[in-house]
């Protein structure tokens, strides 16, 4: 169908065309640094990497210890809520009483 002498399909061509260039600009790129998930603590927001010598002791060396921060304490398999505190250690110790990790959350 001609408009003019002029045919109809190159406005919907032009905008199909338009929006196939602006998807493509909203695609993320391969060497794209990988954006941090909202709500995700921080690396280190409760003082982890500074507990990480307690790993591989026994559990009992925290009885001595006083925390500052929120304290999560609990056994490997052992369920725990899934909520998520930045602000909170958690120490996960194993079957035989060693600290398996520290870590926030």
């Amino acid at each position: 169908m001609f408009i003019a002498g002029k045919p109809m399909w190159r406005g919907p061509a032009l905008l199909a065309l338009a929006c196939a260039g602006l998807l493509t600009a909203c695609m993320p790129q391969k060497d794209a640094p990988v954006a941090a998930v909202p709500g995700a603590p921080a690396e280190d927001s409760c003082g982890a990497a500074a507990l990480q010598g307690l790993v591989g002791q026994d559990r009992a060396v925290l009885s001595g210890m006083r925390f500052a921060q929120v304290l999560r304490v609990y056994e490997e398999g052992q369920p725990v809520t899934m909520d998520l505190n930045p602000g909170r250690l958690n120490i996960q110790y194993s079957k035989r009483d060693r600290i398996q990790s520290v870590t926030c959350g």
